[in-house]
């Protein structure tokens, strides 16, 4: 298999050169190798050169084919990289301080320990880590998301390196600490005068932050030039195609304004956690998840729930479902109260109400066939006379969400991303529910992948006559897929309205800082596809 075939860049000093494509496009691949980070004989490079000008010699560094001592001495002091997801890359049993130390003693072994110190709550300062110096004795476990990645950062650049490499750096992060990630990075890099390459799959990003833009599609590298140029008028079928697939450029069909009568409506919802302190874990305050929520989803209408990481989206979407208890309110049914029935009733009531979570991958089950995960809710529910039309059911609902009917057969592990999540959605509709919650489904996805999702969804939408609930932060996703929106913060609604009322005209602060923090591809900077 050629993961990277034939490909040709330059990163300059003071330069981003993004690099963008699919998953499987050999993004990644590409550079891995320039680190030296692929699994030793499972690869090899038949060709080619990498050479690093960290020193500004004209020859530079042969990295291809380095020695292990090379390479170490390479990684993290000339090259930085951050990686995708930094709970994965931050070693959990030890504290940001010593992790941080950890890359100084490598690459600088004479360093005093006290000028490290200094050094170390320097590097976070400068990444803007609230109380740098209290942060260097926290775990992982205890930073946000936003935070954790800051620290990603810091170390990535504590020794000073002449390139860094930002894999996906800011995918899972909510657009405005994307924002302040991006704002950060362009910043450090501006002060130090590093070349970046930036892996991504977010053209929005690309427009924001990219001097130079490279597109690859399967191992090649299909066009290159300056981020003006590309986005403005791309040559290729392929970036074309990439850029036409992004949520708010997918053309959307005249919906209907009308609704009917909720299928679900939410009353005053309240969810609190007990807040514990001192040795005897007494309580001593509320946190307050979920305050004082109201809202409702019709048949046939999709409503988006929008707001930041922590303020009561999924806590809001699994108390609605009765996922966890409620601690105050009224939540309805297709008109039935069931803020109080029993777990045995409401076992019942499942089928009427289903969810989509983010990962497919951990919520299908590993060691179960596709038809095991799509027969046994219905055999639970009583749904089919036996297995053999269950089967049949089973295989008509795979084409309506347009898998081959042979993946009854298969396990989870031998699909895509995209392929997983439209097997989940499948799970979903197995019950033939009324209502569904999608919890963040296409976060993880490339905009191809993503832009047939969002299409099913809404035709599933449109020809069912489901009422749906959908949790992002993605307003490209908003815009085209929802009838409606609500923006939470803190535990509450802060605005809500028709979905091109609100991402027109917001009436709220919140909502407006929300929006302009959104990276997007400025509409007259892109030719028409």
């Amino acid at each position: 298999m050629r993961a990277v075939d034939g490909v040709s860049l330059a990163v300059k000093r003071g330069e981003t050169f993004c690099l963008v494509g699919e998953s499987g496009s050999g993004k990644s691949v590409t550079a891995l190798s320039a680190m030296g980070l692929l699994p030793r004989f499972r690869h090899r490079h038949p060709g080619g050169s990498i050479r690093l000008h960290a020193d500004g010699s004209g020859e530079g560094m042969e990295l291809l084919g380095a020695s292990d001592d090379a390479l170490r001495a390479v990684r993290g002091g000339r090259i930085g990289m951050i990686f995708q997801e930094p709970m994965t890359s931050l070693n959990p049993v030890m504290t940001i301080g010593d992790q941080l130390d950890e890359a100084l003693l490598l690459h600088h072994p004479e360093m005093p320990s006290g000028e490290r110190a200094e050094r170390i709550v320097a590097a976070l300062a400068e990444v803007r880590m609230p109380d740098p110096s209290g942060r260097v004795k926290e775990f992982p476990h205890r930073l946000s998301g936003g935070q954790r990645q800051r620290v990603m950062i810091a170390m990535a650049l504590i020794c000073e390196p002449a390139l860094l490499i930002a894999d996906e750096p800011t995918t899972a992060l909510d657009v405005t600490v994307q924002a302040e990630i991006l704002r950060l990075m362009r910043e450090l890099q501006d002060s130090r005068g590093m070349g970046m390459l930036f892996i991504t799959h977010d053209f929005g990003v690309v427009a924001q932050i990219a001097d130079s833009v490279g597109v690859m599609r399967q191992g090649k590298l299909v066009e290159q030039g300056p981020a003006s140029e590309v986005l403005r008028k791309p040559s290729h079928d392929y970036t074309r195609r990439l850029i036409g697939a992004l949520p708010e450029r997918l053309p959307r069909e005249a919906r209907a304004a009308a609704r009917t009568e909720p299928l679900v409506r939410v009353e005053g919802l309240k969810v609190h956690f007990p807040v514990r302190r001192g040795f005897l874990r007494r309580v001593v305050d509320q946190f307050r998840a979920v305050d004082d929520v109201s809202l409702e989803v019709g048949a046939g209408e999709v409503v988006a729930l929008v707001g930041e990481s922590g303020c009561g989206k999924t806590t809001l979407g699994k108390a609605l479902l009765r996922l966890i208890e409620p601690t105050g309110g009224r939540i309805e049914l297709e008109g039935r109260d069931i803020t109080h029935t029993s777990r045995q009733d409401l076992r019942a009531l499942r089928r009427r109400m289903q969810v989509v979570f983010q990962d497919p991958g951990s919520s299908l089950n590993p060691r179960l066939p596709i038809m095991t995960t799509l027969l046994e809710p219905m055999r639970v529910h009583g749904i089919g006379r036996d297995d053999e039309e269950r089967t049949r059911r089973a295989a008509e609902l795979l084409e309506r969400v347009e898998m081959p009917t042979d993946s009854l057969w298969r396990y989870p592990h031998e699909f895509s991303g995209g392929q997983r999540q439209r097997l989940a959605i499948a799970r979903a509709l197995v019950l033939e529910p009324r209502f569904i919650l999608c919890d963040e489904i296409t976060s993880a996805l490339d905009v191809s992948v993503q832009a047939g999702i969002l299409k099913l969804l809404r035709r599933l939408v449109d020809e069912d006559g489901l009422g749906m609930l959908f949790i992002t932060h993605n307003m490209g996703v908003v815009e085209y897929l929802a009838d409606r929106m609500v923006v939470m913060h803190q535990g509450r609604l802060v605005e809500s309205g028709r979905t091109d009322a609100v991402l027109r005209s917001p009436s709220e602060d919140y909502t407006r800082s929300l929006l302009a923090a959104v990276p997007r591809l400025d509409g007259a900077l892109v030719a028409a596809t």
